[in-house]
């Protein structure tokens, strides 16, 4: 949730585009509010609502905000609902400072309360207000704004980061604790923002932070200092070399459709990345010497870690706990110790529950891995060795890349602890082309006769599950339909009884299964239900089910994959069909940095 954008330069000119264009870089991270702010002299110009970027940007006029140094923010409703009020940056009592942050400040109540006793101005209900406040309640006691800052990270609890300035100076001041801070260092400004995508086009030249870091930026350089002692951190920037894809729709109706479509060129450049990477080997011999193995993710994440549990067990013979992040702190971390091995799962790399999990498996010794999608996220940087996903630059909200090069990532290490080479897998980016070309007319179709359906169910078994479960999730995301995701072997066992006439069962079909599922299939059909199964061409298939969508036949690991892309699609399909927007659905994130 959320993302913030700081830039300082020498002197006063246009910020406005420079801030409208990071908030459109950091849209992916999902957003209810923005807002930008520049500072010059002894004015503070603020403007700030609920809405998207563009309409915000036009609504109140960013692109003509002058300033020397600027704030932007994107704001994910956690403390306080979306609103003008409590749209970021803020403002501290006397409008002498602005500020805004990216995580979550877990006192944030008690602090609005402390806050008002003290005197202060509070015009909202969001905690990024508290993290000015926190600021302003030393300097009012003449400390320097490093020291204040320093002060203010004891009294915020939780994890965030955040960004402040005042009209006293001519510099920004920001400081990281949990939530992803990256600095950049340009001709004539230095910059500062939540990760590296709205960075990179401004410069390549960066200072990754770490946890305790107050940065200071000047438009001629940048001073670290420690929060625990206020000493002076030396440490060199590095030149990021990596190419940043561009992030036009390139001819598409939406993001979420040109992910779809990028899926197999990104699973190739994975599967070339993987087949080279030097970590690869160590995590395999970990994984292999381990007492326990252990898969932890949320979400679209957790239902990758599902899938590598069910391709490791039938692949090498090696049995993995896919667990939840949260439910991991509860069930497992009293138990793990220094022979247990756990691989956390996050696009973003940013993901509190599992950057919580993390610490506490590392608090008790295990050795961690990670996989995500972001250079320098705080995941990446906090465990032994870690997986890039090479899936680019991911706009749309809901996960589809992401998540179609977690599964092959766990496929891929599956492969190789059962003895293969990996090269098995080389048909596997084709194939993908193939099945969204298969699919795409029938599926679009289909959405078009159930859409009117709010309630659905999506089926899978042994390798299918995790993709039934992955499709039931894009379904309630974009569509908001109510959609189920669960063992079809199950459905007999009482879901059963909401089967009406034409009710949508969508079942994911493995080749081994076919019979096993034409037998779930008939207990829906029998009762005037529509069965409609994803799956290879099959006369069992086409005799009984209502609708099939062919998918390319493959063996049952790449299959159960493939049968993903036609419910990420029919999700696509169905949701502007509906009238929605699948980049942007309602009450949704892409980074989840709060609990």
């Amino acid at each position: 949730m959320c993302g913030i954008f700081g830039i300082v330069t020498k002197d006063e000119q246009p910020l406005g585009p420079i801030l409208i264009d990071a908030a459109k870089r950091l849209t992916y991270r999902g957003y209810d509010s923005v807002g930008a702010a520049t500072l010059n002299g002894t004015q503070i110009d603020l403007r700030k609502d609920k809405g998207r970027v563009d309409e915000m940007a036009e609504r109140y006029n960013f692109a003509e905000m002058r300033g020397q140094r600027g704030i932007t923010q994107l704001r994910w409703a956690t403390f306080g609902a979306p609103s003008k009020e409590n749209a970021q940056p803020h403002l501290d009592s006397d409008g002498d400072m602005v500020g805004a942050h990216n995580g979550n400040v877990v006192n944030n109540v008690e602090l609005r309360e402390a806050f008002m006793a003290e005197g202060m101005t509070v015009r909202s209900q969001n905690d990024g207000e508290s993290c000015v406040h926190a600021v302003e309640r030393y300097v009012i006691q003449g400390k320097d704004m490093v020291t204040a800052i320093r002060l203010a990270y004891q009294d915020l609890q939780g994890d965030y980061a955040f960004v402040i300035g005042n009209i006293y100076d001519d510099k920004l001041y920001a400081i990281k604790k949990g939530s992803g801070l990256v600095v950049g260092i340009g001709d004539g400004f230095t910059c500062v923002s939540s990760d590296l995508p709205s960075i990179l086009p401004l410069t390549r030249k960066i200072v990754r932070l770490n946890d305790g870091d107050v940065v200071t930026l000047s438009w001629n350089g940048v001073e670290l200092h420690a929060v625990s002692d206020g000493s002076r951190i030396e440490r060199e920037p590095e030149l990021i070399t990596e190419e940043m894809s561009a992030v036009q729709k390139g001819g598409y109706a939406h993001f979420m459709l040109k992910e779809i479509h990028e899926q197999p060129q990104v699973a190739r450049e994975l599967l070339h990345l993987l087949a080279h990477h030097p970590d690869v080997p160590s995590i395999l011999q970990a994984i292999e010497a381990a007492r326990n193995v252990y898969f932890i993710g949320c979400g679209t994440s957790y239902h990758a870690c599902l899938a590598g549990s069910v391709y490791f067990g039938r692949l090498a013979k090696r049995t993995v706990i896919p667990i939840l992040a949260p439910q991991f702190i509860a069930q497992y971390a009293p138990a793990v110790n220094a022979q247990d091995v756990g691989i956390f799962v996050s696009q973003s790399g940013e993901t509190k529950d599992v950057l919580n999990a993390l610490e506490r498996a590392q608090a008790a010794g295990m050795t961690c891995f990670s996989m995500a999608n972001v250079i320098g996220s705080t995941l990446t940087k906090q465990t032994s060795a870690w997986l890039p996903l090479t899936c680019g630059y991911e706009i749309s909200v809901p996960a589809t890349k992401t998540f179609t090069n977690q599964v092959i990532t766990f496929l891929y290490l599956a492969n190789r602890l059962g003895g293969g080479d990996g090269q098995a897998l080389e048909a596997l980016p084709d194939l993908m082309e193939e099945t969204i070309a298969m699919c795409e007319p029938k599926v679009s179709t289909l959405a078009e006769e159930i859409n009117a359906w709010n309630d659905l169910y999506c089926l899978g078994y042994g390798t299918t599950l995790p993709m039934a479960l992955e499709g039931a999730l894009k379904l309630k995301e974009i569509t908001y339909a109510h959609c189920e995701g669960m063992l079809s072997t199950e459905f007999k066992h009482g879901p059963l009884s909401a089967v009406t006439d034409g009710f949508p069962v969508i079942f994911t079909v493995g080749p081994e299964d076919v019979p096993l599922i034409v037998s779930g299939i008939n207990e829906v059909t029998c009762r005037g239900g529509r069965a409609i199964a994803i799956g290879a061409e099959d006369s069992r298939l086409r005799a009984n089910a209502t609708d099939l969508i062919p998918i390319p036949a493959a063996e049952a690991p790449i299959a159960a994959l493939l049968t993903v892309l036609p419910l990420q699609m029919l999700a696509y399909q169905m949701s502007i069909g509906r009238g929605y927007d699948p980049d942007f659905p309602r009450n949704l994130s892409k980074t989840l940095t709060v609990d």
